[in-house]
């Protein structure tokens, strides 16, 4: 009977349904202990309530980007690096190679960033860098989970789905996690990085194709069912309605069934909102113009940013943008050759990042947005082939900006060629442990038990950057 309603309702728009009406049926039998409230937190105050995750997929290079190394520019050509090919390395290790794109200092920090980068460059004064990150993998898929999940392998949930599981929504009429995939594909793992893994399925991210016809497919009736008007719906819902009142006074104590009907109430409700939500559209000529919409090279990451911001503006708790698509081409998965891959992805994402950063703060979402700009890894300072770079865990460059954040700083530091950490090493499970205390949650006190076993975000690792925090 109830599946009779849904009938009509499929992809992207009906798992938001679902999910909803899922999560409603979590609260209503006890699964989620307590709803956080944003002036509370769950453990302790809360400096933020929703966050941006920039995820650049592939590996970005961070001798090439953020991560200024003179010493290759001296030692560039000779071949000191390892004699045998370390465990991920695609191809045997080759000569030092310095980066072929010009760095200057910018700001009142001073930082040093890449010709790649010019307008996230303007604003580094407020953003704080992580130039330490360490990956135990120097493998794609693994890195990927790592980065999202915390574990090598899949099976657990992403950062999103715990922070759903951990707070909620902040409103009935759209998802609490959204994903925004880049249009060529899916990252490594395929929707394993979106998984919500042993928490139930409704925090799992919604993932929305941008570039199809409808990011909602039947959404509303097609033409040619020109008996399916508002007011037949509404006489179809009113029998079932009728149906299953009938049905829960024949199974007093039963809840389930309420607890649907309040689900299809919101699916309802989302008919009304998830239109206005995202249509980009809507939004001033200058306003998609900042975001590169008016560029073949920027229009899709940039339409994803502004959707980003739409989404949070208007209660969407956690939103993922990703960069490039899982393989060899299209991503930051630069072996080829550095000086002809990077620039191109580089420029897709460079001003549309800066206009997701202006504009949060234009509409006065700064206050209470993270924004977190990662990759899975770093590259090697030696040359792959002729002028390409190989995967490398050793360290790799993440950055924050918004609520909490300690404006202008940079916490760790590099070796001398930006092959392994120096100081101040930071893993996955610090930024997660970071981003869940800006959150309001303590991450060793997160867990679900599955299997015997007390699970948590961070494994049994982890530590707040404090040194990033305002």
């Amino acid at each position: 009977m109830l599946a009779t309603a849904t009938a009509g309702i499929t992809g992207g728009f009906a798992s938001m349904a679902i999910d909803h009406m899922l999560l409603r049926d979590a609260v209503a039998a006890g699964g989620i202990e307590k709803r956080a409230e944003f002036n509370g937190g769950i453990h302790h105050p809360a400096r933020v309530q929703r966050v941006i995750q920039l995820f650049m997929n592939g590996g970005v290079s961070p001798m090439d980007t953020f991560d200024y190394k003179p010493a290759l520019e001296k030692l560039h050509g000779q071949m000191l690096g390892p004699k045998v090919k370390p465990e991920g390395f695609t191809s045997v290790v080759g000569a030092i190679m310095k980066s072929p794109f010009s760095f200057k200092q910018h700001g009142e920090s001073g930082r040093w960033v890449s010709s790649v980068f010019p307008e996230q460059a303007k604003l580094v004064d407020e953003m704080a860098f992580v130039m330490a990150m360490y990956s135990k993998t120097n493998v794609h898929g693994q890195g990927a989970y790592l980065s999202t999940s915390g574990f090598l392998l899949p099976g657990f949930p992403c950062m999103g789905a715990w922070i759903s599981y951990a707070l909620g929504n902040l409103v009935d009429d759209l998802p609490t996690f959204v994903v925004l995939p880049d249009s060529r594909g899916l990252p490594y793992n395929q929707r394993g990085c979106f998984s919500s893994g042993f928490l139930s399925a409704v925090h799992q991210g919604t993932v929305i194709d941008t570039q199809g016809a409808s990011s909602f497919p039947d959404l509303f009736a097609a033409k040619r069912f020109g008996f399916a008007t508002p007011s037949a719906d509404a006489d179809g819902l009113a029998i079932l309605d009728r149906l299953n009142r009938n049905h829960a006074q024949h199974h007093l104590g039963d809840s389930r069934l309420e607890a649907r009907i309040a689900g299809y109430e919101l699916a309802a409700k989302m008919q009304l909102s998830a239109p206005e939500a995202f249509d980009v559209m809507r939004e001033t000529t200058a306003t998609q113009a900042a975001y590169g919409m008016d560029n073949k090279e920027t229009e899709d990451f940039g339409r994803r940013c502004l959707l980003a911001t739409r989404l949070i503006e208007r209660g969407v708790r956690f939103v993922q943008v990703w960069s490039g698509p899982q393989g060899a081409v299209n991503n930051w998965d630069n072996h080829g050759n550095i000086q002809t891959e990077l620039p191109s992805i580089a420029f897709s994402v460079d001003r549309p990042i800066a206009a997701l950063l202006r504009d949060l703060r234009r509409r006065g979402l700064a206050e209470d947005t993270l924004v977190v700009w990662t990759t899975e890894f770093g590259r090697t300072p030696f040359s792959q082939g002729s002028g390409g770079r190989d995967h490398n865990g050793g360290t790799f460059v993440s950055w924050l900006w918004g609520a909490g954040i300690r404006q202008g700083i940079a916490h760790g530091s590099s070796d001398d060629w930006g092959y392994q950490t120096a100081s101040g090493k930071t893993t996955g499970h610090d930024l997660h442990a970071t981003i869940l205390h800006l959150l309001g949650i303590d991450h060793e006190k997160l867990t679900f038990r599955t299997n015997g076993i007390d699970r948590r975000l961070t494994d049994v690792h982890g530590r707040v950057i404090s040194s990033v925090l305002a």
